[in-house]
């Protein structure tokens, strides 16, 4: 019998879900060769995962997972995203939703098997940090996992700024290429920093051009919070986003959506790519999933101390933790609501349960520590009327919002721009101010 193979000699697996076409009157599972060939190229295995029924109740059988790629498909079943606010935004009627499909056919009809396998391969890399990127479809999967939302066909929900660009063309299918403005200190920026061209008066320095090819009539329609736009299209489509918390590939961390298609990106009759910056995308992506395959080989290789047992709680205590986890909750839903719910009298008790225990349970904390938990039972005690106070502001975000829909793509991209280098460096100052803070305690 052979020994085990020594798992850090063997190469990382990239999982990517296939396609269902027909082929002779009967189905056929498909995965673009490209897709492949970068993958096979840069040092890393595809596992392709068939989407056949019951596969979204196997995905533990596919480990190790090291790396997840999702790319293109059909439209993702509008259930699974839209929202009421989504809805009384641009709610396509039944004549126009006939009209997408009618217009196209491949992708308009949803897969049902494909999103449940796609949506929880993404929900498990963002669990664990796995690795992940996703073309076309597959970024949007990932913004519909972190709870954005979609249009469902860009040329009838984005109104008269969708004749500013053509995002799909059945005539010249690969030829087919629109600009993108390219935001600066992003992924995408720094790979084809070397081609950009000057985005003209309404891009100034803070974004250049790009032109990329474009296969898509759904995109993305509210951005999940935790992302931050690398691209956008004339008509303010976002064409390339990421997590900046989650990037850094030589930590094996790489979570990003491009609704455009680098790997096929290539000079007519030709495999050479429009820019050398197509290929970086699979580069640092695959670069990303070895390191996060060497990080797993070596804390699997680690000594692991044995935890000890968790300690019984009796009934009472057991009461009192429940209380507390309900203070707790109760808490975070009311921030996370915005404070539009009321509060009921047994909320109430829950939250002051709460706030007695932050506040009192301060034996063997040093003067600071004692200070900052009762400061936390305050804000716990008193979270309802806090949230409250800032109902204040939504007439302030109503105008924000007014004022914002009159700016041009350029003005809002230098805006969004800019907030980002704020809150970078406000994380920064403040992690610094919290490390001083530690230091003196």
């Amino acid at each position: 019998m052979s020994s085990s193979p020594d798992l850090s000699r063997v190469l990382p697996r990239v999982l990517i879900v296939s396609r269902r076409t027909v082929r002779k009157n009967k189905f056929v599972d498909f995965v673009g060769e490209y897709h492949l060939d970068l993958i096979v190229g840069y040092g890393a295995v595809p596992v392709i995962v068939p989407r056949v029924a019951g596969v979204h109740t196997l995905l533990d059988s596919f480990e190790p997972i090291h790396g997840v790629l999702l790319c293109e498909g059909e439209d993702i079943d509008p259930s699974l995203y839209e929202s009421a606010a989504d809805a009384d935004a641009g709610a396509l009627s039944p004549e126009q939703l006939e009209a997408v499909r009618r217009l196209h056919p491949s992708d308009a009809a949803v897969d049902h098997e494909k999103d449940s396998i796609e949506l929880r391969l993404a929900r498990r890399c963002l669990e664990r940090n796995i690795p992940y990127l996703g073309i076309c479809r597959g970024s949007q999967v990932l913004n519909v996992a972190c709870g954005g939302s979609l249009y469902q066909d860009v040329e009838h929900e984005l109104g008269p700024a969708a004749a500013a660009v053509r995002h799909i063309n059945y005539d010249d299918y690969d030829g087919h290429r629109h600009p993108v403005r390219v935001l600066p200190g992003t992924p995408l920026h720094e790979w084809f920093a070397g081609d950009l061209a000057d985005g003209g008066e309404d891009g100034g320095a803070q974004a250049q051009q790009l032109m990329v090819n474009s296969y898509h009539h759904q995109g993305v329609r509210r951005l999940a919070q935790r992302f931050v736009p690398m691209a956008f299209a004339p008509d303010g489509l976002v064409e390339g986003f990421y997590d900046p918390d989650a990037y850094n590939p030589g930590e094996g961390k790489f979570i990003m959506g491009l609704q455009f298609h680098p790997e096929r990106m290539r000079k007519p009759g030709s495999d050479e790519f429009d820019y050398p910056g197509c290929a970086r995308a699979y580069q640092e992506f695959v670069h990303a999933v070895v390191a996060y395959q060497e990080k797993q080989v070596a804390a699997a290789a680690s000594p692991r101390s044995a935890l000890p047992a968790s300690p019984k709680l009796n009934k009472e205590m057991e009461r009192r933790r429940k209380v507390i986890f309900r203070s707790f909750s109760l808490a975070k839903d009311m921030y996370l609501s915005g404070g539009r719910t009321e509060t009921k009298p047994a909320e109430q008790r829950d939250l002051d349960a709460g706030a007695e225990f932050l506040e009192s349970n301060t034996a063997s904390l040093s003067v600071q520590q004692e200070k900052r938990l009762k400061q936390m039972g305050a804000t716990v005690r008193n979270a309802s009327g806090y949230l409250n106070s800032l109902k204040l502001n939504d007439g302030r975000e109503a105008a924000a919002r007014a004022l914002m829909a009159e700016m041009t793509v350029g003005q809002l991209s230098d805006l969004a721009s800019f907030y980002q280098t704020m809150g970078r460096i406000c994380s920064e100052v403040l992690d610094a101010k919290l490390q001083a803070l530690h230091l003196h305690e």
